[in-house]
């Protein structure tokens, strides 16, 4: 399985996470940033054709053989469907219609999630909110991986293993390490998704939806856009614990790959997040950023430095999530 990770154990440090305390000092350099603030007024009408896509695909894709559905689901479909899971990402900020609407923000999500086949839109935002505010913390933050999967999963071929399972690592693993009831909304979202995925097989058939729900799980495993996973918080260089990303995916991906500036102005939309950097370069320019997320997954696999180790944690000191 190849040579094992030189870390045994991850990155411990005693500070807080350096977001918010960066957010202060940029917005006191450059307060015009708050005029960013707010949502994409396109982005709505980005995401509806991204759905009608989708299922005006069907019909086509069902006449293909599997083998050659699911090299274009991985190569078409999948990038759609992942591109849709970063558009949830974007609805978890209230991004799509703003703040002062919350439900418009809701229902927009449960669209966007239909072509995905799998309800994620509310129980994605009760989770990764989280994420943002106890960023790195060993009990709240489930972005981080398990001791299990970094034991398991610390050679060569382990990690490629693990970037081939990420899919049900990212899903299952905040239901397992922190569980919570199920709210109405997540039930509401089951619900239109089931209904959804009925009329997908009723009207096209099985293949149909094996077609949207495997293009969604391919890309989120090895796969170029899935590379964001790994890009987005893995120590790559010792010290730092987010990373950004300046490649062409991000015309795909609602520029998710401006991580740093993601996690400092999360009330900023994808589509202005350059404009974040290009106010204040000097916050952003000397930070270690990276240009290919397929060199991402790259490295990942064959630097012995990395792996599901290389993970900046933080003790949980009683925290109320």
């Amino acid at each position: 399985m190849g040579a094992r990770v030189s870390r045994t154990d991850f990155e411990w440090v005693y500070t807080e996470e350096p977001h918010a305390s960066r957010r202060k000092i940029i917005l006191e350099k450059y307060p015009q940033i708050k005029k960013l603030f707010g949502y994409d007024p396109n982005f709505k009408w980005v995401v509806t054709a991204m759905v009608l896509v989708q299922i005006i695909s069907l019909p086509f894709v069902v006449q293909l053989s599997w083998p050659l559905m699911l090299i274009v689901a991985y190569c078409f479909g999948g990038v759609i469907n992942h591109s849709l899971m970063l558009a949830i990402h974007e609805i978890a900020h209230n991004l799509a219609f703003g703040h002062n609407r919350p439900l418009a923000n809701r229902l927009f999500g449960f669209f966007a999630n239909l072509p995905i086949g799998i309800p994620v839109s509310i129980s994605f935002k009760k989770y990764h909110l989280e994420h943002h505010r106890y960023q790195g913390d060993e009990v709240i933050d489930t972005d981080l991986p398990t001791l299990l999967e970094a034991k398991l999963f610390c050679t060569t071929g382990g990690k490629l293993v693990w970037l081939f399972l990420q899919p049900f690592f990212y899903s299952f693993r905040p239901l397992m390490v922190r569980p919570k009831p199920p709210t109405p909304m997540e039930l509401i979202n089951l619900v239109i998704q089931l209904f959804f995925d009925a009329v997908i097989i009723k009207l096209f058939g099985w293949k149909a939806l094996g077609y949207l729900i495997f293009g969604g799980v391919m890309a989120m495993g090895v796969h170029p856009v899935a590379g964001h996973f790994v890009a987005e918080h893995y120590m790559f260089k010792k010290g730092y614990e987010t990373y950004s990303y300046y490649g062409p995916l991000n015309w795909i991906t609602f520029n998710v790959g401006y991580h740093n500036e993601h996690h400092d102005f999360p009330a900023v939309p994808g589509c202005r997040l350059p404009e974040v950097r290009r106010i204040a370069p000097e916050f952003y320019d000397n930070l270690p950023h990276h240009d290919s997320w397929s060199k991402v997954l790259y490295d990942f696999v064959t630097d012995p430095d990395i792996g599901p180790y290389a993970r900046i944690k933080r003790k949980h000191h009683g925290l109320d999530s």
